[in-house]
């Protein structure tokens, strides 16, 4: 799901990580819930905060900063939980909460506001960005969902395991 299967308007959540504004489709997205207590897994990479109770069913949440490389979250008054609807080429659909630092608001864009995602050389993975939204002077990176965690980090999650190779990354 790249830029290029955006043919019509699009509605994204934008969010805040850092100073830099994300966004995903609206249609992959569960809800939005307040920070709330999360349960630490031990032997887990660092990007997996741990698991909380969504209405009985046990969610794993991920730090979004952590798993792209920045640092770690620092949770204030507008910390939230995007509840993520991820889809699997094997496995089905599997639901993740991703960590944001804010909710900032619910965009359209047109696919004319989208850019295909930089060309950043062969060494660094951008392939879970699906394009960049112009929003006035501004971009704002859009998420593929299906692509931030790899199969296996996906499986694991769902599991409650996470492979030794994914707790050096």
């Amino acid at each position: 799901m790249n830029s290029d299967t955006i043919i019509a308007p699009t509605q994204f959540l934008t969010f805040h990580l850092g100073e830099e504004v994300f966004a995903i489709d609206i249609s992959r997205i569960k809800e939005v819930l307040e920070f709330t207590e999360v349960t630490r897994i031990p032997r887990t990479p660092d990007f997996m905060c741990g698991v909380i109770n969504l209405r009985g069913s046990v969610v794993p949440v991920v730090d979004l900063r952590l798993k792209f490389g920045m640092s770690a979250s620092q949770k204030t008054i507008n910390t939230c939980i995007i509840i993520l609807d991820i889809q699997q080429e094997e496995e089905g659909a599997t639901v993740i909460g991703a960590m944001a630092d804010s909710v900032k608001e619910v965009m359209e864009l047109d696919p004319s506001q989208i850019e295909p995602a930089p060309k950043l050389g062969s060494g660094v993975r951008i392939d879970f960005i699906r394009g960049m939204g112009k929003q006035g002077n501004q971009f704002v990176i859009l998420l593929d969902t299906d692509r931030i965690f790899s199969q296996g980090e996906l499986v694991s999650l769902q599991e409650g395991k996470i492979p030794p190779s994914a707790r050096a990354a």
